[in-house]
């Protein structure tokens, strides 16, 4: 895939561009990690299964990518107001723990682990980093007083802000200052503010906290991210990504913060951000308790990937509506994609050329996943031109979806028959038989059994094929 032609829609400008990376042999990613005071619900992983795509449609195309996660375990208070409870606060309280650093650390490092497990279950390919932003307080401290120095703070009885009056073009990813507040008076709860717009870079915490020159506490959600980016990838870099609620504030606050820290501009060359998973109309929180987990998946029975592959048939920016009949629809086409792709043989062939061609045009039109499933339904319907050729077309369709699977990550590599108990193995030798003698009422009979059982039989030229239902 030639990286030139590829087009992403970016926030900043809002249109698709083409993307090319400041560096040709490397592009620098970094993806908003979770706040790790709760399990990481199904409408949260939308946003990395995102990120994994675009990873690996970037490796598809040849190009090294270095990603980095962060893992946000302080300062994330509940208000965009910059005030209420910090939210790993919260998770300690919740859980009946005694507040001190070490037990917030603690709490992160559980809920971070079943972070871990979510995105392997999902097929998430690791980032090259995952860290802890408690880990970075210096770096936090360090930003900020490069602020300072060039006046873009000032100090209130709660904490030092960043003046947002002295960056003319501030809100330009939300589309403008003049578009920028919608929820005003949500965010407007300080009166010391010089504007209501204005945000924390440190919040005072005389109980608990970091020891820092501006007094004990903590550092602004929006300076972690900022000063970590930076950290690993540069004071400029490649692609933002992150869920789509991060535009008005989070992700708008992080160019603030890091152009007038630097004064270079841009601070990211691409933000991209992944629509909501809805739930009866609202948007999937754990803040409301509305969230469900991947192990709600589980427990209903649904295979996890079945989540991805749902996904995966709508674009990364267009809102879905979760409804369980939805995924099980879902969950009934991948376990029919997974049925004709073992069909196949165990052969593998020559990747179509003609249909990955295809394939690269579906994922340079900014990732379009619905139309990259369409085309891997017709390659598995596509009929040989004669009898013949039905053997070498097959193993080809194989190696293609194999090739396919690089970037959709449904798990064909590693997809297997199942063992088939031994009674119904006896059963389809006794239908079988019952065929080759023409008794076909035993034969139905049999077979509705085998049904009843969890199975199904295929009459095949080379003899019955068994499978779970």
């Amino acid at each position: 895939m030639n990286q030139s032609k590829i087009k992403l829609y970016n926030t900043l400008s809002r249109k698709k561009e083409e993307f090319t990376p400041i560096n040709e042999l490397e592009v620098r990613m970094y993806t908003c990690g979770p706040t790790v005071y709760n399990y990481t619900h199904i409408g949260n992983l939308r946003s990395y299964i995102f990120a994994d795509i675009l990873c690996r449609t970037l490796k598809y195309s040849g190009l090294k990518v270095k990603q980095v996660i962060n893992i946000t375990d302080i300062g994330h208070l509940s208000s965009d107001a910059d005030s209420g409870d910090d939210k790993m606060t919260k998770g300690l309280l919740r859980e009946g723990k005694e507040l001190s650093l070490k037990n917030m650390r603690e709490l992160a490092e559980f809920y971070t682990e079943s972070f871990k497990e979510d995105l392997k279950i999902l097929n998430v390919e690791k980032p090259n980093g995952m860290y802890f932003a408690s880990d970075y307080i210096k770096e936090d401290i360090d930003l900020i007083k490069k602020l300072e120095k060039k006046g873009y703070t000032y100090k209130t009885s709660d904490g030092i802000y960043f003046n947002i009056s002295k960056m003319s073009d501030y809100g330009i990813l939300s589309g403008g200052k003049k578009n920028w507040n919608k929820e005003g008076a949500r965010i407007a709860e300080n009166s010391e503010k010089k504007n209501p717009e204005d945000f924390a870079l440190w919040k005072f915490n005389n109980e608990i906290g970091f020891k820092s020159p501006f007094g004990k506490g903590f550092p602004g959600w929006h300076i972690e991210c900022s000063a970590m980016s930076m950290k690993f990838l540069g004071e400029q870099f490649d692609i933002h990504t992150g869920g789509i609620d991060l535009i008005p504030i989070h992700h708008t606050n992080e160019i603030a913060q890091s152009e007038c820290a630097t004064g270079k501009k841009p601070f990211v060359k691409f933000w991209m951000h992944s629509e909501h998973v809805d739930t009866g109309g609202e948007r999937m929180a754990k803040s409301v308790g509305n969230f469900l987990k991947i192990q709600s998946l589980i427990e209903k029975g649904i295979n996890p990937i079945t989540y991805r592959f749902w996904l995966l048939m709508a674009n990364y920016r267009t809102k879905v509506n979760f409804v369980w009949e939805a995924l099980e629809g879902a969950e009934t086409a991948l376990k029919r994609l997974y049925r004709l792709y073992l069909n196949l043989g165990e052969e593998v062939g020559d990747i179509n050329k003609n249909y990955q061609k295809k394939f690269k045009e579906c994922l340079k039109d900014d990732l379009d996943t619905s139309k990259a499933l369409a085309l891997l339904w017709d390659l598995l319907k596509d009929l040989p031109a004669d009898k013949e050729s039905e053997k070498i077309l097959n193993k080809d369709k194989k190696a293609t979806i194999l090739d396919f699977d690089k970037v959709l990550g449904l798990g064909f590599l590693n997809l297997k028959e199942e063992d088939i108990p031994k009674k119904i193995t006896k059963l389809a030798e006794e239908r079988e038989l019952a065929r080759k003698n023409k008794d076909w009422n035993t034969a139905d009979e049999i077979r509705e059994k085998i049904s009843e059982m969890g199975y199904d039989t295929d009459d095949t030229s080379s003899g019955p094929r068994i499978r779970k239902v």
